[in-house]
């Protein structure tokens, strides 16, 4: 950044000597030079052409280094708002869209890098800019210079006003554009049901919609932007059209040289080309004030689950003996789902919760890996309240296979080493065996390399839960906790599974959630 800040100061200074130059050209005509000036015209030349390279290489200068500046932020900012989600709680993902969070991440952030690499550079050389040209003014005509600075109050309330409607504005636009890109995460995510559903005229519909109201946003904030440039044209025409009257009037009484006016003029435009982009400067530090005020809006949501100053990280070994203590629970005020429930899990033991759809049996196993805090009572570890302990310590002792399976995007062994990133490869191949998918994963077109596609396409429902159950495995932590993990496949997948299961149990405190005996028998 130094390197742009130090190229737009010799921008600026070059720029301000070249009217200089043009008026002793004037000024050697008008005393009537002859030829014996040529060596001096040479040289104001030479002079011109050397500034006009400089000029050149500071513009690279000053554009590239900015544009490295802006995405640097823009990257170190991405960064902070992701590792920011990262700590909010599940109960805030609970009233959230993809779609819309990865706008705030990608859409709202690159805004930044029109501030840093357009905005403040622009900014600086035209402030720089305008110093240096009132400076010279004054110092060849007081009045005129004067003159020349009219119209400043005019724009500076104009300014005032525009960046009060126009930064909603924007506001606005971010808003659809995040509500359009979460309809298209949804749609695209959802497309086998549209089409089993023959939904397809809604969908585009409800997508044109979206699309309709960003671009009506859109238009709203460019007609107001469209509004403010003429505005700052008119008041610079009727600035030159002031400085010309008067200028005119005093070269023609004799008190301005010819020389001075012509470079009086030259600087006057040197004066209201940083006043208009200056306009324009301002209507991207509205649209990216706009971007920052959603940012800070995110940044501003706090964790309902977090670690307590001064928390156990937990390094040492747990026995995983599980208590709820007089649990109550409520995702909200009023709405009880938990009530005074008292449960005490051995090590090693098996524990399965059986029930009817929507009793509590879900929210129950999530209060172990403390995704969600207890409204009254105490979930206990080993005896200790597990709000106690680091969030990042607890949940390495616990492992989860869930019914609704989620495989990252890449590769067989990326998904399987997900549990456990460090381990070996026999390590790995060991995990797939005990969860009965070294097999199939061998039949497959590159083994533990092959390409398994978005949530795991490619797989079968069995195949994707044995994956997880191999993460689970390679995880190799001593509290685990199955959620439906055979409730959504075929018989003999399920024998697999069970099998599989079975194997993971032995020696883990296990909690088993689930409708068919046949996975609960155990317990």
């Amino acid at each position: 950044m130094l390197i742009a800040i130090v190229s737009m100061v010799v921008l600026v200074a070059v720029r301000l000597i070249s009217p200089q130059i043009i008026r002793t050209l004037i000024a050697l005509v008008s005393e009537g030079a002859g030829m014996e000036a040529m060596p001096q015209i040479t040289r104001l030349a030479v002079g011109l052409l050397v500034i006009y390279v400089i000029r050149g290489l500071m513009q690279f200068l000053s554009s590239y280094m900015s544009h490295c500046a802006g995405w640097g932020v823009v990257a170190d900012t991405r960064r902070a708002v992701y590792q920011h989600l990262q700590r909010l709680s599940l109960r805030f993902y609970e009233n959230q869209q993809t779609g819309q969070l990865m706008s705030r991440v990608i859409n709202d952030t690159e805004l930044f890098e029109h501030l840093i690499s357009h905005a403040v550079p622009d900014l600086l050389v035209n402030a720089l800019m305008l110093v240096g040209v009132l400076a010279v003014m004054f110092s060849m005509n007081p009045l005129l210079a004067v003159l020349t600075m009219l119209p400043v109050p005019l724009l500076a309330v104009a300014m005032r006003g525009f960046g009060k409607y126009v930064r909603p504005a924007f506001r606005q636009r971010q808003a659809a554009l995040s509500d359009l890109n979460a309809s298209l995460n949804d749609s695209l995510s959802g497309v086998r049901e549209i089409m089993a559903f023959t939904q397809e005229e809604k969908q585009q519909r409800h997508i044109s919609r979206h699309i309709d109201r960003y671009r009506d946003s859109m238009l709203r904030a460019l007609r107001l932007m469209a509004m403010f440039g003429p505005l700052i044209e008119f008041a610079s025409s009727l600035g030159t059209v002031v400085v010309i009257y008067f200028g005119g009037r005093l070269a023609f009484g004799k008190t301005l040289p010819l020389e001075d006016l012509v470079a009086f003029f030259l600087y006057l435009e040197l004066f209201y080309q940083p006043v208009r982009v200056l306009g324009g400067v301002w209507e991207r530090v509205q649209e990216s004030l706009a971007g920052a005020d959603r940012i800070n809006e995110l940044l501003s949501e706090q964790p309902d689950v977090a670690d307590r100053p001064g928390a156990d990280p937990l390094e040492a070994p747990v026995t995983a003996r599980i208590v709820l203590d007089d649990v109550t629970f409520a995702y909200q005020e009023g709405e009880t789902v938990l009530e005074h429930i008292d449960l005490a899990i051995e090590s090693g033991q098996v524990v399965a919760l059986v029930g009817p759809t929507g009793v509590g049996k879900t929210t129950l196993a999530s209060l172990i890996p403390r995704f969600y805090d207890v409204t009254e009572g105490a979930v206990l570890l080993d005896g200790r309240d597990l709000r106690d302990l680091q969030l990042a310590g607890l949940r390495q002792q616990v492992s989860m296979v869930l019914q609704d399976v989620f495989l990252f995007t890449g590769t067989v062994r990326e998904n399987i080493l997900f549990g456990r990133p460090g381990a070996t490869e026999e390590e790995m191949i060991n995990a797939a065996k005990v969860a009965n998918a070294h097999d199939f994963i061998m039949h497959m077109p590159e083994g533990y390399d092959t390409l398994i596609g978005e949530r795991g396409v490619k797989l079968s429902g069995g195949q994707k839960q044995r994956i997880s159950i191999a993460r689970a495995v390679l995880k190799d932590a001593p509290i685990l906790v199955l959620d439906e993990a055979t409730s959504s496949v075929d018989t003999e997948t399920e024998v697999l599974i069970q099998q599989a299961l079975e194997r993971l149990m032995v020696g883990r405190t296990t909690l088993v959630i689930a409708h068919r005996l046949s996975t609960i028998r155990n317990a």
